[in-house]
């Protein structure tokens, strides 16, 4: 987790004293411990650690994300947009389907999120959005939906 400290000229006697060599200095911690610095305006390379020791929350890996995040509601849709406001003709015409079962689901907007929307696609190994997930089991996209429906097994399916 990168967090940003700030210090004034009056609070910091000299550059020396906050171990500066230029100006900016930027310091990452991990765990309150400082891993790395970038001294001086240097976008690419900043970007570059930014990118590298970033990650999300502090202490969770994405698959451990990716999980909590399938397992948030017994039905979860991942979606570009969200129910109230679907970005896309596949996610626009799930949210309808879904909404005509009044089985309760929550959504994920993915275009807020790149590493939760590449990284899912691996985890699942289903390259395509929206997926839809019953009770933490991938049950897959907006084809398989509209299989279900014409079928008449899509309410249970989608209570699992």
């Amino acid at each position: 987790m990168l967090s940003e400290k700030r210090s004034k000229s009056s609070e910091t006697p000299t550059p020396c004293a906050a171990d500066s060599k230029a100006v900016p200095t930027i310091i990452f911690f991990t765990k309150g411990t400082a891993v790395d610095r970038v001294d001086g305006v240097n976008v690419a390379e900043i970007t570059a650690k930014c990118k590298k020791l970033g990650g999300s929350v502090a202490g969770e890996s994405l698959e451990e994300r990716l999980k909590a995040l399938i397992n948030k509601a017994d039905l979860m849709i991942f979606m570009k947009g969200d129910r109230n406001a679907p970005r896309c003709g596949f996610s626009r015409q799930i949210i309808e389907i879904v909404n005509a079962t009044n089985v309760p689901y929550e959504t994920f907007d993915i275009l807020n999120d790149e590493e939760v929307r590449q990284g899912l696609k691996t985890y699942s190994d289903w390259p395509t959005y929206p997926q839809v997930y019953v009770k933490g089991e991938l049950i897959g996209g907006l084809d398989i939906i509209k299989e279900l429906k014409a079928n008449n097994e899509l309410e249970t399916a989608l209570k699992g």
